[in-house]
């Protein structure tokens, strides 16, 4: 993944985040920064603290550097990153501080997932957008291209979730703060090696977090009170 942005991104910066992984991930990023010197970073934490933890601590490390787009993504092929470009176009050419890679957007672009995990997804979606009325069909996607401002404006500590409700909170805070989101049509290909995070605690977390949003007290960064 790694050799494959840098080839086709020139100037690109990566950041990969590594909650302590037992496949050696640190150590195998860490042999490649010389080939990729100032442009391949590493945060390592020394535990697993959830998903969204693992963003967060992510978007703050890039908020330090001078990047005027961040960006999620997985790197284990799910997302293509031949659409980073798609991602970047969609924040640059029109009015939108937030572009999602949407499955959704164009049917239902999902390969090698069975039929009732598509099915589990979809409908999933839609339950998002029916209780939170915001119209983004895929709010659970994780390939995200976020204008600097956005993650600036968001409070980052205030993020509540750790699972796949964190991505459907981040995009919920930042079309409360009024930052307009575009969803672009990416196609999904599911890992073949590995494991899904998904799990039972963290379906609950997605379903009965949606529930609590609408009661959220959602302010900008500047506006929080100090801790």
């Amino acid at each position: 993944m790694l050799r494959t942005i840098f080839s086709m991104y020139k100037h690109a910066h990566v950041l990969v985040v590594d909650d302590n992984s037992p496949d050696k991930t640190a150590q195998r990023v860490e042999a490649l920064k010389d080939e990729f010197p100032g442009s391949l970073h590493l945060l390592s934490r020394p535990y697993k603290s959830g998903l969204g933890r693992a963003y967060i601590d992510g978007f703050k490390w890039a908020l330090q550097h001078p990047y005027s787009y961040i960006f999620e993504m997985d790197s284990d092929f799910s997302h293509n990153p031949k659409d980073l470009e798609i991602l970047h176009k969609a924040c640059i050419s029109h009015d939108v501080d937030v572009a999602v890679g949407s499955r959704y957007i164009k049917g239902i672009n999902v390969v090698n997932w069975p039929f009732s995990r598509i099915l589990l997804s979809y409908f999933a979606s839609f339950y998002v957008r029916i209780i939170t009325g915001m119209p983004v069909k895929d709010p659970t996607a994780g390939f995200v291209c976020y204008k600097r401002k956005v993650l600036e404006t968001i409070n980052l500590d205030e993020i509540r979730f750790i699972g796949y409700a964190f991505q459907i909170e981040m995009k919920y805070n930042a079309k409360r703060l009024g930052f307009p989101i575009a969803e672009v049509p990416i196609t999904f290909i599911d890992r073949e090696l590995g494991t899904s995070k998904m799990s039972l605690n963290i379906f609950k977390e997605a379903f009965l977090g949606v529930l609590q949003m609408r009661n959220f007290d959602i302010r900008p960064a500047e506006e929080s009170p100090a801790s």
